[in-house]
């Protein structure tokens, strides 16, 4: 009869603890739900408040640009370009500079393509801020200046489309009146 080590002992405990966590399936994060439209911030650019679409039809997200001149910094491209983020308004009017990422040929929905400028910027949905891919597009014929596609939620979101904004900035507590 062969005696074990301490040290074997304890390698055998390693390894069960080892093979019991691999056995249970890893903790997923509860996803937030949110509904087809939100209001979303985009403080990089210092755009304080836009209204978004959420469509989970449409792989990249889109932001409302005009008067967009593509210009070169340092050896690098940039892309200036301004937003109007209230709809059917045409003030205010912000002015953003970003680096370009990458220019792609996108294909509507209709079937024609266009070439859009790509910027990464932080977008910040209620207490969440995570790194988003815009394309630059003109918005005007559209009802939302932003459109926010699938790959911007992934692994964070479910979307709720019976819903609307959903995802509300923390409210103050009331104040009791004191009796008088």
């Amino acid at each position: 009869m062969a005696l074990k080590s301490p040290k074997s002992s304890a390698a055998t405990k390693a390894n069960r603890a080892a093979a019991d966590s691999a056995a249970r399936p890893p903790r997923k994060k509860k996803k937030k739900i949110i509904g087809w439209r939100e209001w979303v911030r985009l403080p990089d650019l210092g755009i304080q408040r836009i209204k978004a679409k959420i469509d989970t039809g449409a792989r990249t997200s889109a932001l409302h640009a005009h008067k967009v001149a593509p210009f070169t910094k340092d050896s690098a491209a940039y892309v200036r370009f301004t937003v109007h983020p209230i709809q059917r308004q045409r003030k205010p009017e912000i002015v953003c500079v970003a680096l370009v990422i990458d220019e792609r040929v996108i294909t509507h929905s209709g079937g024609r393509s266009e070439h859009r400028y790509v910027i990464r910027t932080t977008m910040k949905l209620g207490k969440s801020r995570w790194p988003v891919e815009l394309t630059l597009t003109n918005r005007d014929q559209m009802g939302f200046r932003m459109l926010i596609g699938r790959q911007a939620l992934r692994r964070r979101y479910l979307v709720d489309p019976g819903r609307s904004f959903v995802v509300r900035k923390k409210k103050a507590k009331k104040r009791r009146r004191r009796a008088q």
